[in-house]
C-alpha cells in the first residue's frame, strides 16, 4: 500500500530527513499548503495518509476511494476528524501516544509561569513604549490541580512538585499508584490556585469545563490548557476571563486553529497564547515521526 505525508511543513521536513532510514518504505511527502477541499486531490490514489494537523472532514475522506489508513501525528485526531464516521467508511485511524510527554509538560509549566508573571503583557507594553512592572503570583506552596493524570499530567505534577507546589489531581479512572493526592473534581476546582488541563478529547470530555464547573473554581485561578481547546466551553471561558473568575489563561490549543487575530481570546489582555506548539521539540518530533513511519511499515507488512 502506497503512502503519503499530506502536510509536511518546513520544520517537520527537516526532522523527517533525520529520522527516515534507507530500509523504510517509500512515502511521498507533500510540502505544498492546500485548501481543505483539496484533500482528495492531495491524497489521490494513496492507501495510507500521514496527517500532521490538517482537517479531514468525513465527506472529503469519502471521496478518497483508495484510502485505507490515516496515521495522525499525535493523540488528538478527534479535533480534526470525526473518527467513528471515518472508520465506518473502512478507513482505520491510527494515533500516537507518549511521544512528547516531557515536551508538553515543560510547555505547560512555561505557560503557567508566563501567566503567573504576566510576561507576555509586559513584553507587549515594553515594545509599545510603556514601562509598567506587573505584580505576579509566586508559585511556591501554591496548589496545582492536574485534571487528567496520564503521562503528560504525571510529568506536569513531577515538575511542579520540584518547584515547591502542592499537587493534587483528578483522573477519570482510579490511579492508586499516582504518587500525588487524588481528589474529587469539585475539591480540585475549589482548592487549586492553578489548573492544568490534560484530558483526552472525546464525546465524554468535550466542553468538560463548562460554565458551571468554571464557576466552582477558586476566584482568580490560573488555567493552562495544552491538551485540546474543545475541552473548555469557549464562551464560558471568555466570560470567566472577563469577570476575573479566571485571573489568567495560558492556551496552546483552540476550538478552531489557527486562531484568528480578531478572536476574543486574542484580544483579552489576561490570556497568553502559543500556536499549538507544546509538543514541538526536536526530541519529541523525531520520536513522533519515527513512530509514524513504523506504523506505515506495520500496515504495509
Amino acid at each position: 500500500m502506497n503512502a503519503i505525508f499530506i502536510d509536511c511543513n518546513a520544520q517537520l521536513g527537516a526532522v523527517w530527513q533525520r529520522v527516515i532510514r534507507p530500509d523504510d518504505p517509500e512515502i511521498s511527502v507533500n510540502t505544498k499548503p492546500f485548501e481543505k477541499n483539496e484533500l482528495p486531490r492531495v491524497i489521490g490514489d494513496h492507501a495510507i495518509a500521514i496527517d500532521d494537523h490538517s482537517y479531514m472532514p468525513t465527506e472529503l475522506v469519502r471521496q478518497c476511494r483508495s484510502l485505507k489508513h490515516i496515521v495522525f501525528l499525535g493523540t488528538g485526531a478527534a479535533s480534526y476528524m470525526t473518527v467513528p464516521e471515518i472508520e465506518a467508511l473502512g478507513v482505520k485511524v491510527h494515533t500516537i501516544r507518549g511521544y512528547g510527554n516531557t515536551a508538553v509538560a515543560e510547555h505547560t509549566i512555561a505557560l503557567m509561569m508566563a501567566c503567573c508573571r504576566d510576561l507576555a503583557g509586559m513584553d507587549r507594553n515594553i515594545r509599545a513604549g510603556t514601562w509598567q512592572p506587573q505584580e505576579g503570583v509566586q508559585v511556591l506552596d501554591k496548589t496545582l490541580g492536574v485534571i487528567g493524570y496520564g503521562g503528560i499530567g504525571a510529568e506536569v505534577a513531577r515538575i511542579a512538585a520540584g518547584m515547591g507546589m502542592q499537587v493534587i489531581a483528578w483522573n477519570r479512572n482510579p490511579r492508586p499508584d499516582a504518587g500525588v493526592a487524588m481528589v474529587a473534581l469539585d475539591e480540585l476546582l475549589q482548592r487549586s490556585d492553578v489548573i492544568s488541563l490534560n484530558l483526552t478529547l472525546n464525546d465524554e470530555t468535550r466542553n468538560f469545563l463548562d460554565a458551571e464547573r468554571l464557576a466552582r473554581t477558586k476566584p482568580g485561578v490560573i488555567l493552562v490548557n495544552t491538551s485540546r481547546g474543545a475541552l473548555v466551553d469557549e464562551a464560558a471561558l471568555i466570560g470567566a476571563l472577563r469577570s476575573g473568575q479566571i485571573r489568567h489563561a495560558g492556551l496552546d490549543v483552540f476550538h478552531n486553529e489557527p486562531l484568528k487575530a480578531d478572536h476574543p481570546l486574542a484580544q483579552l489582555p489576561n490570556v497568553t497564547l502559543s500556536a499549538h506548539a507544546a509538543f514541538r521539540t526536536l526530541e519529541a518530533s523525531m520520536t513522533l515521526l519515527r513512530r509514524a513511519i513504523d506504523i506505515v511499515k506495520r500496515v504495509q507488512a
